[in-house]
């Protein structure tokens, strides 16, 4: 394919920024993995910090997701990521938002929508790809727990204590299920077309019930990735989440995709590759431990599993952009030119 690869990102969070960051260094290149085109779906349900403020204030839909993946697909990223997250600690009504929230809510208000907003500033910056809100409604998360309540909006099902540490959480019963308020909302055009024309479709890594879901239950975004003649893998996260999937197995994340979205799945990515000792001690100490797998149990899914070393660590484990983007490359070689094989002969 001399044109390169069409590759969507669905997601959310510090997941999707991360992996756009690894795949943006093969836009256009010459090499034997070259992207085309880079596309990237990005949730819109963020009620918390800067984002929830403004979207309060300004009834617009929230910023911060869409911010990261701008700086990570920026040409001059280093520079870019340190205006975009410079944040106001003065004591003012601008304390605590970051600079990059701030010029997508100007943006959004000279342009008169927040889809021509990102556009606008997707052009200026010159990045290397294509950014879609997942929709354009103004739209919350509802989860049913365990214990037959349930919680309406993204930071009370994630735990997040505002304005306490980063990590500290407030505990609930294991979530059921998942649906979007209001339940008939439409999908962007541009997340629909891409997701048409797509080689390589790419769900996660990211928080699962609060990143990668809530572009799941739209549902005519689900339809379409059903539909879809690319390769679909999904990046499944490294470590469990407190709240969202604890004690959850490689296939139980898979599972939950399957059960809200229908099998929108080809190939699933695992990290293969153990954390230190003295890492696994300090999640241990926030209750997250690394996700096992059942590779049968993933198998009896419907998907393939697939292995990488797609990790690094300094105070946390996080994936790597690098690592995890030739992962991929790696696995589309070995099932994505199958699939071509097969539609060529089709």
């Amino acid at each position: 394919m001399p044109s390169g690869l069409n590759i969507v990102a669905i997601g959310g969070g510090t997941g999707l920024s991360t992996l756009l960051r690894g795949l943006k260094r093969f836009v256009d290149g010459d090499g034997p993995w070259s992207v085309g085109a880079l596309g990237a779906i990005v949730t819109v349900t963020d009620e918390g910090g800067s984002s929830g403020v403004l979207r309060k204030e300004f009834g617009m839909l929230p910023p911060g997701d869409i911010r990261n993946c701008i700086v990570a697909l920026a040409e001059e990223e280093q520079l870019l990521s340190q205006l975009f997250s410079y944040r106001f600690d003065t004591d003012s009504a601008l304390k605590g938002h970051s600079l990059g929230n701030l010029l997508l809510t100007a943006m959004t208000d000279i342009t008169g929508s927040f889809d021509n907003a990102v556009l606008a500033a997707s052009e200026v910056l010159a990045i290397a790809g294509e950014i879609y809100p997942s929709t354009l409604a103004d739209v919350r998360l509802r989860a049913t727990l365990e214990d037959g309540s349930a919680l309406v909006g993204e930071v009370a099902i994630s735990g997040s204590v505002i304005g306490e540490t980063p990590h500290q959480t407030a505990r609930h019963a294991r979530i059921t299920h998942l649906a979007i308020e209001p339940a008939d909302v439409e999908p962007t055009a541009g997340a629909l077309a891409a997701l048409a024309m797509a080689d390589l479709i790419i769900i996660g890594p990211g928080s699962l019930y609060t990143s990668v879901l809530p572009n799941l239950v739209i549902q005519p975004l689900a339809e379409a990735l059903r539909n879809a003649k690319a390769l679909r893998v999904y990046v499944c996260n490294v470590m469990t989440q407190p709240n969202e999937t604890d004690g959850y197995a490689a296939e139980d994340h898979l599972r939950a995709i399957v059960e809200h979205a229908g099998l929108v799945v080809d190939v699933m990515v695992m990290n293969g590759s153990r954390p230190t000792d003295t890492i696994l001690a300090n999640y241990a100490a926030m209750n997250q431990y690394p996700v096992q797998f059942d590779v049968e149990a993933i198998r009896t899914l419907g998907v393939t599993p697939f292995f990488g070393d797609i990790i690094a660590e300094d105070n946390y484990v996080r994936h790597d952009p690098d690592a995890l983007a030739q992962t991929i490359f790696r696995l589309y070689d070995s099932y994505g030119r199958t699939l071509e094989r097969m539609r060529k002969d089709a």
